[in-house]
């Protein structure tokens, strides 16, 4: 079956369809990983997106139930060059194309991938249609000139759980898997604007007792639980959107040891009084160089963001502590007087580099010690297998 990609400025790319059958819209991005497609596909911080890979062989792994970042997929739709519907790999429970049709997500392939990266680079992300069959290009042209932009919708709360739950498993290892984990360490709240699993398996593989919150709670529910720190979770689209939780934030901010990562470092920012932008084409893939301004030394970093913090919007007290060596773009933040510091990519890789995988210990030698008392309010447990394939 033939597939279109229409964008917004009335240029066409025509493919074959692969996945799920009709249509999609979102904001047209590029991820530079050569790695972890189903990671990618499944992380909410893609929500409102199209997302194209700049590796041309996608697929050739498959898909299996242990490497889900999420619930499910969230992008909008999935752009390749080569497909691969026969999956090479141990792991694999089924193929990628079948897993996109049983889910819904609308995928094109056999495109050259490399223009569509030029042209995104050159003119920015854009409203982008993709859709299978027989279609009008005109029309879908106009569908994507008319769609709504990013800024200004707040997509966390959409993909933010709707009750809060324990999560109780740990980093994936060789033959065990995702152990469970019977910590009765510190005790971590964790506001989810669209968690992403590995992040939680690593706090729980450091001993901490992680209790995941919607977006929206406030902060006098957070507290209710006696917490000794605060997460501030990643996820999609405009920070400056999400206005519950900039509210709870800016109120907590002190209280507690505050870590946040992506779409929660530029909460962060917001709720200590800075001011976020939008991008030209964002930082999508594993490959960011991040400069550490404190030590000099440099990570390569796994990216998925659209939104930056302004440095020159920043209040007395807050300082940058990251910059990207590609465009000088903030990546890290910190209080010179409270233990809250924040990064912009994504410590807990997956895919990607391991550099900045420490920062998580950081923050766990930050929390408080506390009593071994049962402190979460009775949560159900949530693990690598709720929600799965």
């Amino acid at each position: 079956m033939k597939a279109t990609l229409a964008l917004a400025d009335g240029r066409i790319f025509r493919g074959e369809a692969f996945g799920a059958e009709g249509k999609a819209a979102g904001e047209v991005v590029f991820n530079t990983s050569m790695q972890g497609y189903q990671e990618i596909l499944t992380d909410p911080s893609y929500d409102g997106q199209i997302v194209a890979m700049t590796y041309p062989e996608i697929g050739n792994t498959g898909i299996n139930h242990e490497d889900m970042e999420s619930r499910g997929p969230y992008m909008r739709g999935f752009v390749v060059k080569e497909y691969w519907d026969t999956p090479s790999n141990w792991r694999s429970d089924e193929s990628l194309g079948a897993y996109m049709k049983r889910t819904g997500v609308v995928g094109i392939h056999s495109i050259d991938t490399r223009a569509l990266v030029r042209h995104i680079r050159e003119l920015g992300a854009q409203q982008t249609v993709l859709a299978t069959g027989e279609v009008d290009e005109g029309e879908l042209v106009k569908e994507a000139a008319t769609a709504a932009s990013l800024e200004g919708i707040d997509l966390a709360s959409g993909v933010s759980t709707d009750a809060g739950y324990k999560w109780v498993t740990g980093l994936w290892r060789l033959g065990a898997g995702h152990n469970k984990t019977e910590s009765r360490g510190p005790l971590v709240a964790a506001l989810d604007f669209g968690i992403k699993y590995n992040i939680l398996r690593n706090l729980a593989d450091l001993g901490c007792r992680v209790v995941v919150l919607p977006a929206t709670t406030s902060p006098e529910e957070v507290m209710k639980l006696d917490p000794d720190g605060l997460f501030l979770s990643n996820g999609p689209g405009d920070p400056d959107a999400v206005k519950s939780a900039i509210s709870t934030v800016a109120e907590l901010h002190g209280e507690l040891p505050t870590f946040g990562i992506c779409l929660g470092h530029q909460i962060l920012a917001l709720a200590l009084g800075g001011k976020t932008y939008k991008m030209k084409f964002g930082h999508h893939g594993g490959n960011q160089p991040v400069l550490d301004l404190d030590t000099g030394a440099i990570e390569i970093t796994s990216q998925n963001h659209g939104f930056a913090v302004d440095a020159g919007s920043l209040p007395s007290g807050v300082r940058v502590t990251r910059i990207n060596l590609n465009d000088q773009t903030v990546e890290g933040l910190g209080h010179q007087t409270l233990p809250v510091f924040s990064v912009q990519y994504h410590p807990e890789a997956s895919p990607g580099p391991h550099d900045a995988n420490p920062l998580f210990k950081r923050f766990f030698n930050l929390l408080k010690t506390r009593s071994a008392v049962d402190a979460d309010g009775g949560l159900p447990e949530r693990g690598d297998a709720i929600g799965g394939i």
